[in-house]
């Protein structure tokens, strides 16, 4: 009886020792990955127990942490393969522990780091970088070990994903923990292979997914997650949060909040359409096309598709305008009549630009149109970001309705315009429905230029701020004509009725309108 007192008594002590201070996490609906932790704002030590505490508080959906193995074979977190000028895989952990971390902590042991990282945590994942070896062998050596440890410490629940640069680490945890998550960090693999090879998701360095947006697209159909490092700014942010990532690790976690419950995606929207000009050359022929010649408004630019007016470059979009001459292809072209007729009356053209438009290709109704750009600067320039109807050849302008982004001329550098045309509405007539803003420094500092259309109203916005807000009267198409699919317009024009109303100063050319990215997002249904 007593013996068998015994045994219930150590299999209790046993069972009490292997409980976590948690029965269950549930990782926090975020998408921010903590990069060695919540280190920077508080001048933290990365990959400290203290990083990874901040990172819980905060409420990061996970923690990355960097592991490597000493040569008496102790699993540590440290990013370098050296530690004060001691290579860890060739020093014992006791020399190496006798340098403490910036704030005091002892170097941490991959135990000791699951230990603080499973207590008192129910939201934060554990993200767990296998950092690669001196050979294959060990690395397959610490892959073992590192998962035996977790499930010693009962915390594989609490471990989000299992990520590394060396592929066959990642398949030796697979073999070991068929349903852990994994990652691949080194961006050298299609969505395909990993799939194919049971690879989880894709972890990789920013460039490499915006050279590739089609592994975007691909990751998602094939269910793999994504994640994205490390990403640091607000630009890089709203592109991947505009894209719908699973995760994005970065050393600015409050930064990423912020950035995170301002995306449009947080009121519903979802990414329907973009283009980030992530390449060089021609704009993209699939999404773009153009007009050619003199066009409207008898401006003076003549339109060209040529590299020098509209170009894609370090990751922009330019439009640029030149003072020049070029010959006009519709001089004395007897076809061109009506009020549109001076195209015919012009031999040679003084300037050229580009206009750029989605007219074939991609048209939409409704939603939320957003494009961040510099402005050209001086007398005589007229840029502009806009759209128009997809029936405008079949019935006219303004019947087709117009809807005005953004438009800009020179001679009033800090002002912005927001303005609907319709048969009813428009400034042919003088009843043109337009507000303007203020804008400080548009030609040197990028703006974001938005509208938000539904159904029931049309909102103009600046960097943020409705400045204009147009309802839908529910009379007629001659006052909302705005309940079918637009093509969008992206154009610089050169004098013309307004933009060249106080003439042009030929001493400012070349002149380019910089975009550095257009987005279109629809509601979710």
């Amino acid at each position: 009886m007593r013996f068998l007192f015994v045994i219930l008594f150590l299999t209790s002590l046993n069972s009490c020792k292997n409980l976590n201070p948690n029965d269950e996490i549930t990782f926090a609906d975020n998408v921010v990955i903590a990069h060695r932790g919540a280190w920077k704002q508080h001048g933290l030590p990365e990959n400290s127990i203290a990083s990874l505490k901040h990172a819980i508080a905060l409420n990061c959906t996970g923690s990355e942490f960097d592991v490597r193995m000493t040569a008496d074979d102790v699993l540590i977190l440290n990013h370098d393969n050296v530690y004060h000028e001691l290579l860890i895989e060739e020093t014992n952990y006791e020399e190496l522990a006798k340098f403490r971390l910036s704030n005091g902590e002892v170097l941490p042991t991959l135990r000791d780091f699951i230990l603080a990282g499973i207590k008192d945590n129910t939201t934060t994942g554990l993200v767990c970088e296998i950092k690669t070896s001196k050979s294959k062998e060990r690395g397959q050596l610490i892959a073992k070990k590192v998962v035996e440890l977790v499930n010693e410490l009962n915390a594989g629940q609490f471990v989000a994903s299992y990520i590394s640069f060396d592929y066959d680490i990642l398949k030796r945890i697979i073999e070991l923990e068929p349903q852990a998550k994994t990652q691949y960090l080194n961006g050298t693999k299609t969505p395909e292979e990993l799939h194919v090879d049971g690879i989880s998701g894709l972890d990789y360095e920013r460039h490499v997914l915006l050279d590739h947006p089609e592994w975007i697209q691909s990751a998602k159909e094939l269910g793999l997650t994504l994640n994205v490092w490390t990403v640091n700014n607000q630009e890089d942010m709203d592109v991947f949060l505009a894209n719908g990532f699973d995760f994005i690790s970065t050393n600015e976690p409050e930064l990423l909040f912020e950035r995170a419950s301002a995306s449009p995606l947080n009121s519903g929207y979802k990414l329907v359409w973009s283009d980030e000009f992530n390449y060089n050359g021609k704009p993209d022929p699939t999404k773009w096309t153009y007009d050619y010649g003199f066009v409207a408004n008898q401006e003076k630019q003549y339109y060209v598709d040529s590299l020098k007016n509209a170009r894609v470059d370090n990751g922009h979009l330019i439009i640029e305008a030149h003072k020049e001459k070029v010959a006009n292809k519709d001089y004395k072209n007897a076809e061109i009549k009506g009020w549109v007729k001076y195209k015919a009356e012009i031999d040679t053209a003084q300037y050229t630009s580009s206009r750029l438009k989605t007219e074939g290709l991609v048209e939409w109704k409704y939603g939320r149109i957003e494009v961040r750009a510099k402005l050209p600067k001086g007398r005589g320039m007229w840029p502009a970001i806009w759209m128009l109807g997809e029936n405008r050849k079949e019935i006219g302008w303004p019947e087709c309705g117009e809807i005005d982004i953004m438009e800009h001329v020179g001679y009033d550098n800090d002002t912005i315009h927001g303005t609907i045309h319709t048969k009813a509405y428009n400034h042919i007539i003088g009843t043109q429905k337009g507000k303007t803003i203020f804008i400080e420094n548009p030609n040197e500092e990028f703006h974001v230029f938005v509208i938000e259309w539904t159904p029931g109203k049309i909102d103009f916005l600046l960097d943020g701020v409705v400045y204009n807000h147009i309802e839908n009267e529910h009379k007629t198409t001659a006052e909302w004509p705005f309940d079918q699919n637009f093509y969008l317009i992206l154009n610089v024009a050169v004098g013309g009725g307004w933009g060249g109303r106080k003439g042009i100063d030929d001493s400012i050319f070349p002149q380019q309108m910089i975009v550095d990215y257009v987005r279109v997002y629809q509601k979710l249904n």
